[in-house]
């Protein structure tokens, strides 16, 4: 079969050079007068220089990091700062988990005044912050937008007229010029906030390095940021060694994206939006054919991403629309040929355009959709291990840490893996090797404020800071007047029972909590910081029987009302998911801390799938996470009382969320107990470790959590 034409590169890359340079002078002097600064500017050296003086005195420093309006995941991190420990998160709130609005570009009002709170309850208030830091450089920004629209001229300048572009919301981009002013009234001052611009990708890089469990030594640790795009490229490589990090490579490119690539085929032919549609077809992935020579779709599509000699990943111009179209006209004729018409921004959601599984055996175009998600998924694998095969060539490192918003994509870091195993080793590096990877749980945005001060923290004389073993920073842990507050409701029935504030109390909400999934039932866990990151990881879960193979139907249809495609993941103790997952040599480091978060799958082991059938997909793989006692004692005690009660020491663990964001808060988790019928009841754990349990009351109440409860009350007492 004849190749398609290729053409890479835009059309007139010196007009987009001159656009970027010209924009990038115009916003900073624009900026520069209204409380922007450069990290490079005298007001940052200022700051910089004063954080360094303090931590040398031996005080503490407090950094705040900012996502504001226009650009998706808005939030705060709050950082403190010491010599002795370098930077410490204390916390990570997330817009979208105040607001109820998913993936929410809105400025972060609810996220600052909970900051605050947190700050003022530890002794301090604003006065006390050394430094405002923004996720994005907004300068390099307005420079990599202008290039954008001028360098396929004329059709790019369409790009100019496009509200929401590329995961911009353009609507919202004048309100983050006017931050300074809006974050001065909401703390009380009378004059702007200066804010400092941070790196988007040197934000990625450091953070995901600093709190990652490899050493810091002479040898290199290899870093890759793979994003829908940043603010000067969507690729951008470094080296970490003895301490310092250095860039070799960026693509000065927001279309020759692996996250782009990924983003718009699974929208338009998934049917479901940016931002959530990624996930979803990953799932759906696993139901296509997975062997390149057997895939219909594959050799044709794969043709879409050009791999360069060096590393590099360009999109063809010849099949690709999205550099100047990316919403309405993302196909040129080939690309049609090969997977059809995209879905129009209007189909998006509409249940008759939607990829459904359930489909497969009525609705004859649901195969071949899937082995369409399926060939996506290998493309997008092909150039996950092509860039990291040139990294790793070029570094002679067998370190690496992944980051960005492609690192979500768990089967794809599972691939290189298996990909850059002994023998690629011996065969380009010459000696034993094989390669270890790590990911951090908020490889996407939400993770850039932390990276934006603990960036800072470091280039002010900071040490790196302690290895991360957990997600739990989104706000702070529920008191119990506010879920009694939450609670008073006539539609809803509760009760306080138990306080895992000792042992003996915690083993026994525990015993409760693996004696009800043990009887079919569905409950949710809501207790402490809520997680950050997308993956609800034992603070904001829902809880079922792994060994029960009706689950994953009952929890997609009555409870998440969700699509089949996507995956129940496993939470299990460490022998647990050794006993059914082969947890691969190069995730070992820390006793296995990369696969703590949710973000690296594992194939199952032989008969897994017989005893632990909610949790295998259908490709055999687990998104797994591992729980340790030290991070969550509750959730441990549970698994391990799963073991007794069901004979494996695991739990199905999804998202307590209903078609929305993790709930935050008290009346968030009742509002989604409210909205899931087919959930039996939500354990509420306040900060003093008083449980009170909620369930459907009235009409809606089945009366399942309060014989599960007598029974159990009454052989503990037997």
């Amino acid at each position: 079969m004849e190749s398609p034409k290729l053409r890479i590169g835009p059309r007139h890359p010196r007009l987009g050079e001159a656009a970027f340079r010209i924009s990038r002078w115009c916003w900073r002097k624009t900026l520069g007068k209204i409380g922007f600064h450069g990290l490079d500017s005298d007001f940052a050296n200022r700051c910089s220089a004063q954080v360094r003086e303090k931590l040398a005195r031996g005080e503490t420093a407090y950094l705040v990091g900012i996502g504001l309006p226009g650009t998706h995941n808005s939030g705060v991190a709050l950082v403190e700062v010491t010599k002795a420990n370098g930077p410490r998160l204390i916390v990570n709130n997330e817009e979208e988990r105040f607001s109820g609005n998913k993936h929410t570009t809105e400025y972060p009002a609810q996220s600052i005044d909970a900051m605050v709170a947190t700050l003022r309850g530890m002794g301090r208030d604003t006065a006390d912050i050394d430094a405002w830091l923004t996720g994005w450089d907004y300068v390099a920004l307005g420079g990599l937008l202008a290039r954008s629209v001028f360098e396929e001229a004329p059709q790019s300048l369409s790009l100019m007229s496009v509200a929401d572009a590329t995961a911009f919301d353009r609507r919202r981009l004048d309100q983050m010029r006017r931050s300074p002013r809006i974050l001065a009234k909401q703390l009380g001052l009378t004059d702007p906030v200066p804010l400092i611009c941070m790196p988007h990708h040197g934000n990625h890089a450091w953070f995901s390095f600093a709190v990652s469990p490899f050493a810091d030594d002479r040898e290199p640790v290899a870093v890759a940021v793979l994003d829908g795009t940043g603010d000067t490229g969507s690729v951008s490589l470094y080296a970490v060694q003895n301490g310092e990090m250095r860039q070799l490579y960026c693509n000065n490119s927001m279309f020759d994206s692996l996250g782009m690539f990924y983003s718009v085929v699974s929208s338009t032919q998934g049917g479901w939006t940016w931002l959530s549609s990624e996930g979803r077809y990953m799932g759906a992935a696993a139901w296509g054919e997975m062997d390149r020579a057997a895939n219909p779709y594959y050799d044709r599509l794969r043709h879409v991403l050009h791999l360069g000699s060096h590393g590099e990943i360009s999109l063809n111009r010849e099949m690709a629309n999205w550099y100047y179209d990316p919403s309405k006209n993302p196909y040129k004729r080939p690309l049609i040929d090969i997977l059809g018409e995209p879905l129009k921004p209007e189909q998006l959601w509409n249940p008759d355009a939607v990829l459904r599984v359930e489909d497969i055996k009525h609705r004859p175009d649901t195969k071949d959709r899937l082995d369409k998600a399926a060939a996506t998924q290998l493309v997008l694998e092909d150039a996950m291990i092509h860039v990291v095969d040139h990294l790793l060539r070029t570094t002679g490192a067998h370190r690496l840490v992944l980051t960005g918003g492609v690192a979500l994509n768990a089967i794809g870091n599972m691939r290189l893996l298996e990909h850059f195993d002994e023998a690629w080793f011996e065969k380009n590096q010459g000696r034993r090797a094989r390669l270890h990877l790590w990911v951090p749980p908020v490889p996407g945005d939400p993770g850039v404020v932390i990276g934006a001060a603990w960036q800072f923290a470091h280039l002010a004389g900071s040490p790196r800071g302690a290895p991360m073993t957990h997600a739990f920073y989104c706000g702070t842990a529920p008191t119990e007047a506010d879920i009694t507050a939450a609670l008073t409701a006539d539609d809803l029935a509760s009760q306080r029972i138990g306080d895992i504030s000792t042992a003996e109390g915690r083993d026994a909400i525990a015993d409760l909590m693996a004696y009800m999934v043990s009887q079919k039932g569905v409950i949710a866990i809501y207790q402490g910081a809520a997680e950050t990151g997308p993956r609800a990881l034992g603070h904001r879960s829902i809880l079922a029987n792994p060994c029960d193979p009706a689950a994953r139907e009952r929890l997609n249809e009555r409870v998440k009302y969700r699509e089949a495609i996507r995956p129940l993941a496993p939470m299990a103790t460490l022998e647990a998911a050794m006993q059914f997952f082969e947890l691969l040599p190069g995730a070992s480091d820390a006793d296995y801390n990369a696969y703590n978060y949710m973000v690296l799958t594992a194939n199952s082991k032989p008969g897994a799938r017989e005893r632990i059938p909610a949790v295998i997909h259908a490709d055999g793989t687990g998104r797994i996470q591992i729980v340790r006692e030290a991070d969550d004692p509750l959730v441990y005690a549970y698994l391990k009382a799963m073991g007794r009660r069901v004979g494996v020491e695991m739990s199905v663990n999804t998202s307590f969320n209903v078609a929305g964001p993790i709930a935050q808060t008290p009346q968030q988790a009742v509002d989604t107990l409210r909205r899931s019928k087919g959930l039996d009841a939500v354990l509420m754990v306040a900060d003093t470790g008083v449980v009170h349990a909620a369930w459907h009351g009235g009409g809606r109440d089945s009366g399942r959590f309060t014989g599960w409860l007598a029974d159990w009350q009454k052989t503990r007492a037997s």
